[in-house]
């Protein structure tokens, strides 16, 4: 098994990585396949591409294939039976939406672009609930403000709390969010927050904490023409009185990365996308990230933790009933060519990795829920892009799952 090389902070040269010791009272699992889903899709999102419906349910909605061409499919998968089911499409094929179970069951489509790559383009102001009893998809309401890459946060009083995103300036370039509004179950209606967030950013992880605050990672800032900015600036959302405050900020700004509660309260951040110039040396750096930080919400601030042994973008990160985090795929943004097959396990009591967890197959930007028996399935995702893609023009995207078994 290779390990990704990076440059020596010494002498600039390639070396191997060093691998973390494996985690104290971390037991790695098992990875199974499960059925293949009935279309091939990614979720280029930090989070809410998949979402738990009722008791045994998961739901998959909208995404992008290997032309990056928005979908209007959904389907159900029953967990217990490994069937899935083809629901009624979505009335408007979305990508970079978000998809999110609200505390009422409900789950709700809000956003994304309706179109593929090429010019800039304006982000979707329209949302819709999933409904089965009323034929599938049904519209409720608009936002104030399209948008896509934002975040939505279900909040404990059961509203939803869209923030953020991105949607096009002019016909080159595209603008970065501030605003955000709060989407109430009970008249399904759109309320813009009257208060601005502390800084605009888009494609950024969000955390509810268990006294209903929300935090706000970090993300991307919109610059020029295609070109993009990490943020190191987080935030937090007050659902009280509909406030922010900012909070600590990252020690290395972050992009392409996940957050994860854990069961102490604090935060966990991993990865992220690289290329630039290190803060501690100025040197140029291309690879993915494989420094983790964590968030103390009582001090509100970040503190090192340990190395993964693998850096990595555009993974995910899911928080087990143990305690640990199963975190799994990714890529290499040097490249962004090849998912990676990997996953490992932190243990946040000993603060270390576990050895590597190989699944079946590699893939970036994928769906990943945990089950309500304690599984976590991944599904989708991109496994061969760009100069690694067998067709020029189009990446290899998956209709794989699988089943990591703690």
């Amino acid at each position: 098994m290779w390990e990704l090389r990076r440059p020596s902070r010494a002498r600039g040269v390639l070396r191997g990585a060093p691998r973390a010791a494996a985690a104290a009272g971390v037991t790695p699992g098992v990875w199974q396949s499960a059925p293949d889903m009935p279309f091939a899709g990614f979720w280029a999102q930090p989070d809410g591409a998949a979402a738990l419906f009722g008791a045994d349910g998961v739901l998959i909605a909208g995404g992008e294939d290997g032309r990056r061409l928005p979908t209007d499919l959904s389907a159900l998968l029953t967990p217990s039976t490994g069937v899935w089911t083809s629901t009624p499409p979505l009335r408007q094929a979305r990508r970079l939406h978000t998809l999110t179970r609200l505390e009422n069951g409900q789950i709700l489509a809000v956003g994304g672009i309706g179109a593929g790559p090429g010019a800039p383009s304006a982000g979707l102001a329209t949302a819709e609930l999933y409904d089965p009893g009323s034929g599938g998809w049904v519209p409720v309401g608009g936002l104030s403000e399209g948008r896509f890459s934002h975040s939505a946060t279900a909040l404990k009083d059961g509203r939803l709390l869209v923030a953020g995103g991105c949607t096009a300036r002019d016909d080159h370039s595209l603008r970065t969010l501030r605003s955000a509004e709060l989407y109430d179950p009970g008249s399904r209606a759109w309320t813009p927050v009257r208060a601005p967030m502390t800084d605009a950013r888009f494609g950024h992880p969000t955390v509810r904490f268990d006294d209903g605050r929300v935090l706000l990672v970090g993300g991307a800032l919109a610059v020029g023409r295609g070109s993009y900015a990490a943020l190191g600036h987080c935030e937090v959302f007050h659902p009280a009185d509909s406030t922010w405050s900012p909070t600590g900020t990252l020690a290395t700004a972050r992009k392409g990365h996940q957050a994860t509660l854990l069961l102490d309260g604090d935060v966990l951040v991993t990865g992220g996308d690289m290329r630039g110039f290190r803060d501690e040396d100025w040197a140029y750096d291309p690879y993915s990230q494989w420094t983790s930080e964590r968030y103390d919400p009582d001090a509100g601030t970040w503190s090192a933790d340990a190395d993964m042994p693998w850096g990595r973008s555009h993974h995910r990160a899911v928080a087990l009933r143990s305690g640990a985090v199963l975190v799994l795929g990714g890529t290499d943004d040097s490249s962004l060519a090849v998912g990676y097959q990997n996953a490992v396990l932190y243990d946040p009591d000993a603060r270390a990795w576990s050895d590597e967890l190989p699944m079946a197959e590699g893939r970036w930007a994928p769906a990943a829920v945990a089950l309500n028996d304690g599984r976590v399935l991944v599904l989708g995702g991109l496994t061969h892009s760009g100069a690694a893609a067998p067709v020029p023009g189009e990446d290899q995207v998956t209709a794989t799952t699988e089943t990591y078994t703690p």
